[in-house]
């Protein structure tokens, strides 16, 4: 009996120490893949605050109107340019 006990045990804590190795290798996974999620974080906000820079950027009135002039071949318009329209008039 006492050696059915002993065996009984034995296995037991074999069981439960295969199953802590388990636990700290599923651990060690996870926190290698937070630590990879958490530097793509970082990529996205640089990559983000770039992307905003230049949207302010590209977004300026002198920009825009400076390529509408360049690429577009647009003028501004001047009072002797302009031509109002009203409602009944023929």
């Amino acid at each position: 009996m006492s050696g059915r006990f002993t065996f009984l045990i034995t296995g037991l804590l074999v069981v439960s120490a295969l199953s802590l190795v388990n636990a700290q290798y599923h651990a060690r996974e996870l926190f290698i893949e937070l630590e990879r999620v958490q530097s793509q974080q970082r990529q996205l906000d640089i990559e983000w605050s770039q992307l905003q820079l230049e949207q302010s950027t590209l977004g300026k009135h002198a920009r825009i109107e400076a390529v509408a002039r360049k690429d577009v071949n647009m003028i501004a318009l001047t009072p002797a340019r302009l031509q109002y329209l009203t409602v009944g008039a023929k």
